[in-house]
C-alpha cells in the first residue's frame, strides 16, 4: 500500500505529545545535562587561570590556590557523576515507557482496523513497524532533546567565553559551523532515505520468513526448499545492498566532520599565533581557547554521530505514524446502542458491496429475509458471494448501498461490540491460538468457569477425546492448533461458540475440510449449536443441509433459487444439478 511521506517537523510535532505524561523526568533529565555540561565547561576556565597566573608570576601561584581549584573540581565532578547516572537510567526508562505507549498505541489501532488494511499488508511488515521500529525510539526519545540540549548550552556558552578572550579568532572558527551544518543536512536527508528503504525491506525480509515457515508442509511437499532459499537470498541481498548505501552516507557524514574538524583546528593553531605573537591573545587564553574549541567540536561530533540514532528514531516514528495513519473503515456510528436481547431475524434491503480495495462488484441489489429462529443454507458456485454475504453481518466489511437490519434496526445503530458479541461463526479454516486447549476455549467468554468450558466442550462432542489427551484440558495445541487434528480442532472451535453462546450462528463450510468420520461428529455437534438459533450456513456438501428450512442458491446474478431441499430437487435447476453432480461423485 502507498505510504504517506512526513518531513523530520512534521514527525517531531506528531512525536512529542508522548514526553506529556513524562514532564518532570524530562525536566530533571535536562537539569541534569545542563549541570554535566557546567562541569565539563568550567574545566578550561581552570586551566586558563592557572597558565595565565603561572606565567605572569609563578611565584605568586600557591598550592592553596591550585588545591581550592582541585576541590572546586573534585566537587563538580561529583555533581557530574550524579546528573550522569540520573539521566543514564531515569532518561532510558523514560524513552522505554514512550516506546511502550507507542507500542500499545500501535496495537490498538491495528485491532480497529477492517479486513481490508490486511488483506494489502503483509503480517511480517506489520510486526516490524511495532516491535523492531519502535526498538530506536527509546534511544531517540532519550537522547533527542537531550543532545541538542547540551549542544545548544554549549554552543552558547562556548561562544560567549571564546568571543570575549578573542572576538575575530571565534568568528573564523564559527563561520565553519553553518557551512559544515549544510552539508551535514544534506547527507542527513541521503541518510534518512536509506534508513526508510532498510526498514521496508527489514518488514519484506520478515514476511519472506514468515510465509516459508508457515508453509514448511507445502514447501517440503513440493521440495522447492531451493526455490525458497533462492527468494530469500535475494531479499536478503537487496538488504546488504541498501545497508551498504546506508553506510556509504554514513562514512561520507563522518569524513566531512573530520575535515571540519581539522579546519577549525588548523584555524586555531595559525590565527590564534598569529593574534598571540601580536599580542592580542595571553598564552592562557590561547590554551583555555584551544580546549573550548575541543569541547566544541567534540559536541558537533557528538551531534553528528547521534544523527545516525536520529534518523533510525526518526524513520521509526514515520513507520509508526503510517499505521496510526491507516484509515479504521468500520466503526461505531454516532448514537449506535449496545444491542440488547436480539431475537435473530436479518433482512437484507438492496444491498449492494464492492471490495473497497479492487472495487470488484459482489452484490447488486440484494434482497433477502431470515426469520428469527430460521436455519438457511447458502450454496453456490465459487465467488457467488457466499462467504462475503456472512461477512457483511457482523460488519466485517459494511455494504455500499442498500442496509442490513437486525430485528428491524440497521446494524449500525448498535456498537460493533455488542453486534459482533451476539454472533458466532465457525470457519473452514479454524484458527486456534498459541496455548492451551482450555486457553482456547475460554476464548468465547473469558471468566467462565472450568465447570461451564466443559461443558461447552461436552455439548461439541470434545469433552471425550480432550479428556483422552495426556494433559487433558491443559493440552498445549501448538502454534496455530497443529498438534490436533482437523476435526478436533473444529470441535474446541465449536465449543468456544458454544460458550459464547450467541442467538446467531454463521457456518462457514465449517465440514468441507474434514473426512467423513469427522465430518459426521462435528455436523453432530453443529446441529445441536444451530438449535433455537437463526443460522446461516455456507455448504460445500450438500447432504449436510439437507435439513435445512430454507435453500438459498447465490451466483454472481444474486438469488437465483430458493427454497427446501425437496422443492428446489423438483425445480431441476442449479441446485439439481449441483446434487446430481455430488451424488455422481460419491
Amino acid at each position: 500500500m502507498e505510504q504517506k511521506q512526513y518531513t523530520s517537523k512534521e514527525l517531531l510535532k506528531r512525536f512529542a505529545p508522548y514526553f506529556g505524561k513524562y514532564k518532570g523526568v524530562l525536566c530533571m533529565d535536562l537539569f541534569c545535562a545542563s549541570l554535566t555540561t557546567v562541569c565539563e565547561l568550567v574545566l578550561p576556565l581552570i586551566m586558563r587561570h592557572i597558565t595565565n597566573e603561572g606565567l605572569r608570576d609563578l611565584g605568586a601561584l600557591t598550592m592553596r590556590t591550585v588545591g581550592g581549584l582541585g576541590l572546586l573540581y573534585l566537587v563538580l565532578r561529583v555533581v557530574d557523576c550524579i546528573a550522569s547516572y540520573y539521566m543514564a537510567n531515569m532518561g532510558h526508562v523514560m524513552g522505554a515507557r514512550i516506546e511502550t505507549d507507542m507500542r500499545r498505541d500501535a496495537y490498538q489501532h491495528l485491532q480497529q482496523l477492517s479486513n481490508t488494511y490486511y488483506n494489502n499488508t503483509k503480517v511480517g511488515q506489520i510486526m516490524g513497524r511495532i516491535t523492531n521500529d519502535l526498538f530506536d525510539v527509546t534511544e531517540f526519545a532519550h537522547h533527542c532533546p537531550e543532545e541538542f540540549f547540551i549542544a545548544g548550552i554549549k554552543t552558547v556558552i562556548s561562544f560567549l567565553i571564546l568571543a570575549g578572550i578573542n572576538l575575530w579568532l571565534t568568528l573564523l572558527v564559527f563561520a565553519c559551523v553553518p557551512l559544515m551544518a549544510g552539508v551535514c543536512m544534506t547527507l542527513n536527508r541521503r541518510m534518512r532515505s536509506a534508513f526508510r528503504r532498510q526498514r521496508h525491506q527489514i518488514g519484506e525480509l520478515n514476511a519472506r520468513i514468515e510465509d516459508s515457515l508457515l508453509g514448511h508442509k507445502v514447501v517440503k511437499a513440493f521440495t522447492n526448499e531451493e526455490v525458497e532459499t533462492g527468494k530469500f537470498e535475494q531479499d536478503n541481498k537487496s538488504f546488504l545492498d541498501i545497508k551498504k548505501e546506508s553506510y556509504k552516507y554514513m562514512a561520507l557524514f563522518q569524513t566531512t566532520v573530520k575535515i571540519f574538524d581539522g579546519l577549525m583546528y588548523l584555524l586555531v593553531v595559525v590565527a590564534g599565533g598569529f593574534f598571540m605573537i601580536k599580542g592580542m591573545i595571553a598564552p592562557g587564553d590561547l590554551v583555555a581557547y584551544m580546549l573550548y574549541v575541543t569541547t566544541l567540536i567534540a559536541t558537533v561530533r557528538r551531534i553528528i554521530e547521534f544523527a545516525e540514532q536520529f534518523q533510525r528514531g526518526l524513520t521509526g516514528v514515520e513507520r509508526f505514524l503510517q499505521i496510526l495513519e491507516a484509515d479504521i473503515e468500520i466503526f461505531d456510528e454516532p448514537g449506535a446502542e449496545k444491542l440488547q436481547n436480539p431475537k435473530g431475524e436479518l433482512v437484507f434491503e438492496e444491498v449492494c458491496f464492492e471490495y473497497p480495495d479492487d472495487h470488484n462488484k459482489v452484490f447488486r441489489g440484494l434482497n433477502l429475509k431470515i426469520h428469527a429462529g430460521e436455519k438457511i443454507a447458502v450454496v453456490g458456485p465459487s465467488g457467488g458471494g457466499k462467504t462475503t454475504l456472512c461477512n457483511l453481518i457482523p460488519r466485517f466489511y459494511d455494504v455500499t448501498q442498500g442496509r442490513i437490519t437486525l430485528d428491524g434496526r440497521n446494524i449500525k445503530d448498535f456498537t460493533l461490540k455488542s453486534l459482533r458479541g451476539s454472533i458466532g461463526m465457525v470457519q473452514q479454516e479454524v484458527y486456534l491460538f498459541s496455548g492451551t486447549i482450555y486457553e482456547n476455549i475460554v476464548y468465547g467468554r473469558p471468566g467462565a468457569s472450568r465447570e461451564e468450558v466443559e461443558e461447552a466442550a461436552r455439548k461439541a462432542d470434545a469433552h471425550e477425546f480432550i479428556i483422552g489427551l495426556k494433559d487433558g484440558y491443559d493440552t498445549y495445541v501448538g502454534e496455530r492448533g497443529v498438534k490436533l487434528s482437523g476435526g478436533q480442532k473444529q470441535r474446541i472451535s465449536i465449543a468456544r461458540v458454544f460458550l459464547k453462546n450467541p442467538p446467531i450462528i454463521i457456518l462457514d463450510e465449517a465440514t468441507s475440510a474434514l473426512d467423513n468420520e469427522s465430518e459426521f461428529a462435528v455436523a453432530r455437534s453443529l446441529a445441536r449449536l444451530a438449535e433455537g438459533r437463526t443460522t446461516l450456513t455456507i455448504a460445500h456438501r450438500l447432504s449436510s443441509i439437507k435439513n435445512s428450512d430454507r435453500i438459498l442458491v447465490l451466483t454472481e446474478e444474486g438469488i437465483v433459487e430458493e427454497g427446501s431441499h425437496a422443492q428446489l430437487l423438483e425445480q431441476k435447476g442449479i441446485y439439481y444439478n449441483f446434487y446430481q453432480m455430488a451424488d455422481r461423485l460419491k
